[in-house]
């Protein structure tokens, strides 16, 4: 039994195998078809993500990119400008991977933007890799580990993502890899690896924080309950692991909350100017329960995903970046909890240790599983600040679930008296849902519903009457497999190729037509006057500049040419070309000077970060010689302050409104 569940010792063949190769494309026994199919499924992927792009994408993350290509301790903290007057309101370690394709070959969207692309191709064939190898040899674990790859390739959110300089490409590449090294230490025995997956986890904290943290209970649930160690020993192996993971993941925020607050920038996003509180509250308790548990950031549930509830990955906005395969994946954990508890009595009963028998066949279903619960319910509940594009976080669980599902459920169907049924009602109402999302936007592609529906009514009677019929019908039901196809993946990429057709929506990436419900679109939540909305909450951009593919407005939105070319003629020695309410303003003068510019209230315009004695000092050094107030946000937290010591103490410049030269007041 040890040998069915490990695979088989490594032969001539294995050895001969590079490591990347037995690693991502399996050993001797791979079927013939396995290679070149997976081949063909990253190569689309990474045609979806890398297809022409074409702009900044987030305006916010570029401007820091561009500014840590010209300087390096900007580079370290993430600061938004060369300058370093203070930072993006997220950890560096997405920035520093662009930044460094950036100083390699300069500062452009290809070079920005590729080494999203390849991470998130690089992710598919993880996927493939952690499904493979979990489920052991035979054509079985390579047929649901092809399923996950499409899966996860066409999620439309993840499309959307992939093609975007957010941090959340980075992070789910971490976690993946993370998963895969769990997977191992059950499927191989070693230990170490539980170290390396603690250590990933860590480096993906550097992207977004706590929310790295969401898959842990999925790694350390699978561990405990799988690994085929005592008790004692998993509980210190887990102990070693959390160890490694805080290490990993405090390195950055200890060396940036000791260095003196004087010669550093500025954290955003912080109400004290550490990293801490950034962890905590902004990035952390904020984003769970809104401003209760904020800082300095949005707070008060600001969503762009619709209201917090157990509907809100299935509402208008969300439904069809996320939830097609949710139907799928729930008769899958079932069925799978159906499988392991039979397979476990049946075992028991012949006197058989569970240990060799339950624990690893199992620990992929309970890791993919826990991570698709933990997640949906943080998504799902969370009252602060909510993206579409944080659940594609959610992704490689759904595309492992379908996956492995999928094939289960077809071993059932053929071999199973009792459990038959479980498939053609997977599909039915897996089929079912798609239609429904895609009816929600009656104008776009019209025909499609009714082509998933059609196709859903063929391949659940196909599967019916396989197992039900007389004759020629009770043989397999291998001609059915084209319209499941069609029922389970022809919405969600229908949605994944629309990203293609049009710039990237830097602030909020999301996939498939434009309707009232989609999250910065027209009349859309995330737009001026759009119903997910806040006071003081920064717009998403209502459209894009056709000339350099930047919004037309919120962030990287076109500066004043006039005032650009003022600023620059008149700068003088100072370090700063102006100061600026927020990051709105800052990153697309950024983007179009190069120059470094003050965002004195960070990306919101609220961060504490410009006091009237810290721009006094500022001014007298000839460090900085214009403010620009209004527009954006105010400065300091929207403190009155340093606005009305700038117009009481520095010349407004004419034919510039709110332009302020303060080289007098020095």
């Amino acid at each position: 039994m040890t040998a069915t569940l490990t695979g088989p010792a490594p032969g001539p063949a294995h050895r001969r195998a590079s490591l990347a190769g037995r690693i991502l494309l399996g050993g001797g026994d791979t079927p013939r078809w396995s290679r070149p199919a997976l081949c063909g499924v990253l190569a689309a992927a990474f045609a979806l993500y890398a297809w022409a792009l074409s702009g900044d994408a987030n305006a916010y993350y570029a401007a820091a990119i561009r500014s840590g290509t010209t300087s390096w301790k900007a580079f370290f903290f993430g600061a938004l400008d060369a300058g370093s007057f203070i930072t993006v309101d997220k950890p560096p370690l997405a920035l520093w991977v662009m930044g460094l394709s950036a100083r390699i070959f300069g500062y452009g969207t290809y070079s920005m933007l590729l080494p999203q692309a390849v991470a998130g191709a690089a992710t598919v064939a993880l996927v493939h890799s952690a499904v493979r190898r979990g489920l052991g040899p035979g054509p079985y674990a390579h047929a649901a580990a092809l399923v996950a790859a499409v899966v996860m390739t066409l999620t439309p959110i993840t499309v959307a993502i992939n093609r975007d300089n957010n941090p959340d490409t980075l992070l789910v590449l971490l976690l993946v890899a993370a998963g895969w090294c769990c997977l191992e230490a059950l499927r191989a025995g070693r230990s170490r690896l539980l170290l390396v997956c603690a250590l990933l986890v860590g480096l993906a904290f550097h992207t977004k924080m706590l929310q790295a943290y969401v898959a842990v209970p999925a790694f350390a649930l699978a561990y405990l309950v799988c690994a085929r160690t005592p008790l004692v020993r998993r509980f210190g192996h887990l102990l070693a692991a959390g160890t490694v993971l805080v290490a990993a993941s405090a390195w950055w925020m200890v060396i940036v909350d000791l260095w003196p607050a004087d010669s550093r920038p500025y954290i955003g996003g912080s109400t004290d100017n550490s990293v801490w509180d950034l962890v905590i509250g902004y990035n952390g308790l904020g984003r769970i329960f809104g401003q209760g548990g904020g800082s300095g950031g949005f707070g008060g549930g600001a969503s762009f995903g619709g209201a917090s509830g157990a509907g809100r990955l299935f509402n208008d906005v969300m439904a069809g970046q996320i939830s097609w395969l949710l139907p799928f994946c729930v008769p899958a954990l079932a069925l799978a909890a159906v499988s392991g508890w039979s397979w476990w009595r049946a075992r028991r009963a012949a006197a058989t240790p569970v240990s060799s028998v339950l624990r690893q066949p199992g620990a992929p279903w309970l890791m993919w599983g826990v991570w698709l619960a933990v997640h949906f319910a943080v998504f799902s509940f969370s009252s602060g600040t909510f993206h579409p594009y944080y659940t594609t976080a959610m992704a490689p669980a759904v595309a492992a679930l379908t996956g492995m599902g999928a094939v289960l459920m077809w071993r059932v169907h053929r071999h199973s008296r009792a459990w038959w049924w479980v498939l053609p009602l997977a599909v039915a109402v897996t089929g079912g849902w798609s239609f429904t999302v895609l009816r929600r936007t009656p104008d776009w592609l019209p025909w499609l519903a009714w082509a998933v529906l059609a196709a859903t009514v063929l391949a659940t009677a196909g599967l019916v009457l396989a197992r039900t019929g007389r004759g020629a019908l009770t043989r397999p039901a291998v001609g059915v497999l084209p319209f499941v196809l069609v029922a389970g993946l022809a919405g969600p990429a229908a949605y994944a190729v629309t990203p293609l057709r049009s710039p990237v929506n830097g602030t909020n990436p999301t996939a498939g037509p434009a309707t009232g419900g989609i999250p910065g679109r027209p009349g859309g939540p995330g737009t001026p006057g759009g119903p997910g909305m806040r006071p003081g909450e920064p717009p998403s951009g209502p459209g894009q500049d056709s000339r350099t593919g930047r919004p037309a407005g919120g962030f990287g939105g076109e500066p004043d040419g006039a005032l650009v070319a003022y600023l620059k003629a008149n700068r003088g020695t100072a370090a700063w070309l102006v100061a600026v309410g927020s990051a709105q303003q800052a990153s697309g003068l950024i983007l179009a000077t190069g120059e470094p510019v003050i965002a004195m209230g960070g990306f919101t315009g609220r961060d504490p970060a410009m006091t009237v004695a810290r721009l006094q000092r500022l001014v007298a050094s000839g460090r900085l010689r214009y403010v620009l107030t209004g527009g954006g946000g105010g400065p300091g937290r929207g403190d009155s302050e340093v606005t009305a010591w700038v117009q009481r103490n520095c010349a407004a410049v004419t034919g510039h409104d709110g332009l302020h030269d303060c080289s007098a007041a020095g």
